[in-house]
């Protein structure tokens, strides 16, 4: 399908917003830099300006941020095993979700950032490159990137398709746009039916979508056993462990409280605290000394010592480990409505899973674990600490809990050889560049 009249005018007038706003992603990577410094680097990737032409890159796969990057690394794995010839690019938005491409990869991939959508960026970045295929994981619905696919003849894929009913929502704002953009995309490999429903309403052609599972069941393996017993070991002490993973600003006086109320009749409780964002690092250890806690770090303490009553992860790509040291897990971006974050890493190390109401990033896997008996739902602080007070206090609702979820972890395995399955005929036309 080539751009006909309509198209071209609502190229144009999205196109020129987008460059009328250029300013304010200046701003925002200024912003964002003073939280995390590592904005302040590599602006040149988001416009897509880059020294000199490179080799051209076959496979190219799109991971917003370390969600993404973690859900598609089985998957990076098995293409890398079946074309080992062909060079892979790997494009995040987020510098955490760059940190993890490098832990996970190396520079056995080529990892840049994507561009912002705009007509000049996104022509440069697939000229730079010239993939020749477009492998694009969950939600990244960007028009002119779509249609600069098109237009170079380069197929592209939406693998592990995730639109929420709010996504939904926000989409339909430029809905005539983003109904031609999708009609340009080879397939939707969809999470789950639900997911596939809301493609097809935003406009995906509906032989060119397929529900194929959730990558996020087919995570590798945990074995976290001799990290657990090296935190018991520097620990030195006996009391519970429960870890409160990917809380946000909003979310952090309510960890603080429940932490209060179980050690009141739990006192050699340990919370194991795992920030969402690495600007946040810092300040929640503050916090926590400010509220009395005795307060060691990652970073700075490696282990937590026997008089710990906070101990701060401030560092990537250890939560799943971590995990594995406590017993009960808070999964946060839950208590406010950011969505959640992934449910699933918890039940692959066997610990038990606790939430707040707003999953609807994570939809689908939320009904299944509560259908399943393997995650308590909770509302506010004061629900926080009675669920964890009873999961203490009840060792084998605790195990019970843990073991569910462990099991739905494993009976929901097969998307990525689904996935495979879909692209492989795309995957075996691209060149060996």
């Amino acid at each position: 399908m080539r751009a006909d009249f309509t198209e071209r005018v609502l190229r144009g007038l999205y196109s020129a917003a987008l460059y009328v706003l250029v300013p304010i992603t200046l701003y925002h990577l200024i912003w964002r830099g003073f939280r995390q410094r590592a904005y302040f680097h590599r602006w040149s990737e988001r416009y897509a300006n880059y020294p000199e032409r490179g080799p051209s890159a076959p496979l190219w796969l799109h991971a917003v941020s370390v969600g993404e990057v973690n859900a598609a690394a089985p998957l990076v794995d098995r293409l890398r095993q079946l074309r080992p010839d062909l060079r892979l690019v790997i494009t995040t938005i987020t510098p955490t979700g760059s940190e993890r491409v490098r832990a996970l990869w190396g520079d056995a991939v080529t990892h840049v950032y994507l561009p912002y959508d705009l007509p000049g960026a996104v022509g440069r970045f697939l000229d730079h490159f010239r993939p020749a295929l477009a492998l694009i994981v969950e939600t990244e619905l960007w028009p002119n990137l779509l249609f600069g696919c098109r237009d170079r003849g380069i197929p592209t894929h939406i693998l592990n398709a995730r639109l929420s009913a709010r996504s939904l929502r926000g989409y339909r704002v430029l809905a005539p746009l983003i109904r031609r953009a999708l009609r340009t995309v080879r397939l939707v490999a969809a999470q789950s039916r639900d997911d596939a429903r809301r493609f097809l309403m935003l406009g995906a052609q509906p032989e060119r979508v397929q529900v194929s599972g959730n990558l996020k069941f087919d995570m590798a393996p945990v074995d976290a056993a001799a990290f657990a017993a090296d935190f018991a070991t520097h620990r030195g002490a006996a009391g519970p462990v429960w870890i409160a993973a990917s809380t946000h600003e909003d979310e952090e006086a309510a960890v603080l409280d429940a932490h209060r109320l179980l050690r009141r009749s739990q006192p050699d409780a340990l919370l194991l605290w795992a920030p969402r964002h690495p600007e946040r690092f810092r300040a929640v250890a503050e916090r926590a000394q400010a509220a009395g806690f005795g307060v060691a770090t990652r970073s700075t303490d490696t282990w937590p010592g026997p008089d710990a009553e906070v101990f701060v992860v401030d560092t990537l790509g250890e939560l799943v480990r971590f995990y594995a040291c406590a017993a009960v897990a808070f999964v946060g971006g839950s208590l406010q409505p950011v969505g959640g974050h992934n449910l699933l890493e918890p039940a692959a190390t066997g610990t038990a899973i606790l939430s707040g109401p707003h999953l609807h990033n994570f939809a689908d896997i939320a009904r299944r674990l509560r259908e399943a008996e393997a995650m308590r739902v909770v509302d506010d602080a004061g629900a926080l600490a009675h669920a964890l007070q009873a999961l203490f206090a009840d060792e084998p609702a605790r195990l019970r809990l843990a073991a569910n979820a462990s099991r739905l972890l494993e009976d929901g395995r097969g998307a990525l050889a689904r996935t495979v399955t879909l692209i492989e005929p795309a995957l075996g036309a691209a060149g060996s560049g």
